[in-house]
């Protein structure tokens, strides 16, 4: 294109009909005695004050000020920022209206959309984030498992997350140390369970012969003796959840029957219910890798879990339309109450069914919150009302009795949606699952725990990763009225 087909900008018009400035001299300083970058205005620049000065004398927006913006002076009282001339806001303005068509971030508070889920979040004044400790360096994994020392802490995970479960111990000052894939051990248990972590026991005997050789029972007997015997034990034999733990499930099974055989009838228990009311004893034998063989214990009432590990295997009902109902179930076995017959449940996310579906088998009223479709089945059920509205738009008629949510959403922003509930006092229990990012795992839970207890007003609150979870927590908590 030659000179003479350049196309200069119009001048623009203010609302009262004068002409504002032309457009900027590249070269020319944003601010005065700080030089700008210079160069060719593009395209699409359009007229405007100069930069460093406008009409009135007065200094002009900042360099770098966003192409298009409106020129010259607005008069008093237009837009959310009204004033003679005053700059529009950038992405990093102070409190005030927010931008029109700007996407508003989790703690703007504005109205939820219907349709979706967390377009924006309804969170009125968040707490402050809590202190992030410095992140802990994590040793590798050693290539040979390694033996546990007696009187410190077992504790099982899943394998790829031994790193969270040390930055937790780390962060409980409870000097961890990796002993192989899903197994770590620490000098004492923190009075807050690590999130990461599925079972604790502690050690009592661990043996860890040359060659991998198996350990005579009867030495195993020998060790169980320093163990109280005026309450019973609930004998456990696991293998960590790992790829090269999972081969040794043949010897565990082994190895419990043949203890079991050696100890007298009396001394056992079968029931995780009767041992939890009797006080009893869980004892472990966990079967690792590299003939190691590691002995621990901890009272039922005091224990993560009852299952053997921590690994809670749910069995999955034929007719049940996803994954999520196995992890439902292992939510509920451990709580003291479950949802039960004429109780009001409110499912946030319900869609497809899955959570829903089992609440209705234990004979509770549902109330299903998805824009999505439930299963046929679901949807007929007289038991439940199905509100296809967004999650974070809903608000319930009457208190529930049970709060469940399973949403694939912004972990802080459910967080905040579930203190809303907290708050406003919607529900009396509150079971939930919190989808983790890919990074920084660990601070993430900390704010979760800290929005859900001092914006939400929770009680009794735990944060587990269960058997069934995979890249998320469960949180269990409660309201008292």
């Amino acid at each position: 294109m030659s000179p003479k087909q350049i196309q200069r900008p119009r001048a623009a018009k203010t609302s009262d009909g004068r002409s504002s400035p032309g457009p900027r001299r590249p070269g020319a300083p944003s601010r005065p005695g700080k030089p700008s970058r210079s160069g060719p205005p593009s395209s699409g620049f359009k007229s405007g004050p100069k930069a460093g000065a406008r009409a009135d004398g007065r200094p002009g927006p900042k360099a770098g000020a966003r192409p298009g913006s409106r020129p010259g002076p607005k008069p008093h009282g237009a837009g959310p920022n009204a004033g003679p001339g005053k700059p529009r806001p950038g992405p990093n303005a102070g409190p005030g209206k927010p931008r029109p068509g700007a996407k508003p971030g989790p703690g703007a508070g504005t109205k939820p959309r219907a349709g979706g889920p967390g377009r924006s979040a309804p969170a009125p004044t968040a707490s402050p984030a809590p202190r992030i400790p410095p992140r802990a360096r994590v040793p590798p994994i050693p290539a040979q498992t390694l033996a546990a020392q007696p009187g410190r802490w077992l504790w099982t995970c899943r394998e790829g997350f031994e790193a969270h479960l040390f930055e937790e111990l780390v962060w409980a000052k409870a000097g961890p140390r990796i002993l192989g894939p899903a197994l770590v051990e620490s000098e004492h248990r923190p009075d807050v369970p690590p999130a990461f972590g599925r079972a604790a026991e502690k050690v009592i005997a661990t043996w860890a012969p040359a060659g991998g050789a198996q350990v005579p029972v009867e030495d195993i007997v020998d060790a169980l003796s320093e163990l109280p015997t005026r309450v019973p034990w609930l004998l456990r034999a696991f293998t960590p959840d790992s790829e090269r733990g999972n081969t040794q499930a043949g010897r565990a099974e082994a190895l419990e029957a043949a203890v079991r055989a050696a100890l007298h009838p009396n001394r056992l228990l079968e029931d995780d219910n009767r041992a939890r009311e009797s006080g009893a004893l869980l004892v472990g034998l966990c079967v690792a890798p590299d003939g190691v063989l590691i002995l621990g214990a901890v009272s039922a009432r005091e224990a993560l879990s009852l299952a053997p590990g921590g690994r809670r295997r749910m069995k999955r009902a034929g007719e049940s339309p996803s994954r999520a109902a196995m992890k439902l179930e292992e939510a509920l076995d451990g709580l003291p109450d479950e949802p039960g017959r004429g109780d009001v449940c409110v499912d946030l996310g319900a869609a497809p069914g899955g959570w829903t579906q089992r609440l209705v088998a234990r004979g509770a009223r549902v109330v299903a919150v998805d824009p999505a479709k439930l299963m046929p089945e679901l949807a007929k059920n007289p038991r439940v009302q199905h509100v296809q509205e967004s999650a974070f738009a809903y608000a319930p008629e009457e208190p529930a009795d049970w709060l469940f949510c399973d949403m694939a959403w912004r972990p802080q922003e459910v967080a905040q949606l579930l203190a809303k509930w907290g708050r406003r006092r919607w529900a009396r229990n509150l079971v939930a699952n919190i989808k983790l990012p890919m990074k920084d795992k660990n601070p993430l839970l900390l704010r979760v725990r800290q929005i859900l207890v001092d914006d939400g007003g929770w009680e009794g609150l735990t944060v587990r990763q269960l058997y069934h979870d995979r890249d998320e927590v469960t949180v269990t908590a409660r309201r008292m009225r």
